[in-house]
């Protein structure tokens, strides 16, 4: 189950030479959830997907470029947050169309995609997928040095030495990570996303997403030039010291777990939360239309 707001953790130190290829992995990782989660849930027309294979599994690939650069520089942005140490949860959100919900043009609509009374608000939100990364492994960096300078030298110096091949592969080869393992447990966390995405309602067309981070309670709000991230609307707060209750759209009417992930240093689980805006305006049966419904 989810853990609770306020649950106080301490992630595991692991080197350096262990952290960067670990972080790297769940990059890779979360760009594939992402992509595969966008198809499952209807957010873009199946047509604009390829098919290809990560973590030894069949997954999805939105082609269209603009959607690929934006999803590539949302996780290098909740990368760098990750490698400040500041990051608890990290959210996918899906919302209702900005514009509203189509009205159905006839009397026969998909067993699926029933629209029901009341219609949610444009851009309500429907469904938050969760990774909680509370206890993501942290590294050792000097006590007037930030964790992200030293992951950065540290990335720059494998570059450089990556250059002899030798070396690479002896960087990779120290590592006492069990890579067969950690593979094997994000393999289980995508076919676990798409099982359960599956077999939800189908959302209606239109549907918008978006990625947000939760901080730690400690953590720094990431300002900056360029500004890569907004506060999330009061609706999607979560409970803080000076935030006793969470605002309304956190946790939903209902919540499905999917997977905990444990594999030597790494940690993490995954949920979804369904919101109450979804609920009685999609249906699985059909809902007959009135005669004058059909003129």
């Amino acid at each position: 189950m989810p853990p609770r707001h306020h649950q106080v953790v301490t992630p595991a130190l692991i080197p350096l030479d262990q952290a960067h290829p670990l972080l790297s992995n769940f990059s890779s990782f979360l760009t594939v959830a992402i992509h595969n989660l966008l198809f499952y849930r209807g957010i873009y027309p199946a047509t604009t997907f390829l098919s290809t294979r990560a973590y030894n599994l069949p997954v999805h690939q939105n082609r269209h470029p603009k959607v690929c650069t934006w999803i590539t520089d949302a996780v290098t942005s909740v990368n760098n947050q990750l490698i400040s140490g500041h990051v608890s949860r990290i959210v996918i959100v899906l919302h209702a169309p900005l514009s509203g919900l189509p009205e159905p043009s006839s009397p026969t609509l998909s067993q699926s995609q029933t629209y029901l009374k009341p219609l949610p608000p444009p851009g309500a939100v429907l469904e938050r997928w969760l990774f909680d990364v509370s206890r993501f492994p942290a590294w050792p960096h000097k006590p007037k040095e930030s964790s992200v300078k030293a992951m950065s030298d540290y990335g720059r110096m494998l570059g450089k030495e990556a250059k002899i091949e030798e070396s690479r592969e002896k960087h990779v080869a120290d590592t006492s990570v069990n890579w067969t393992d950690v593979n094997e447990q994000l393999r289980g966390v995508l076919r676990r996303m798409a099982i359960t995405a599956e077999k939800m309602d189908a959302l209606p067309e239109g549907c918008t997403f978006t990625v947000a981070v939760e901080l730690r309670e400690a953590g720094l709000a990431p300002i900056g030039h360029p500004q890569a991230w907004i506060p999330s609307e009061p609706n999607l707060q979560p409970a803080s010291k000076s935030r006793s209750a969470p605002g309304e759209d956190v946790g939903g009417a209902k919540t499905t777990p999917i997977r905990s992930v444990q594999a030597g240093p790494l940690f993490f689980e995954c949920w979804v939360e369904e919101g109450k805006a979804k609920e009685g305006f999609l249906s699985p049966e059909p809902v007959p239309y009135s005669q004058e419904s059909e003129l």
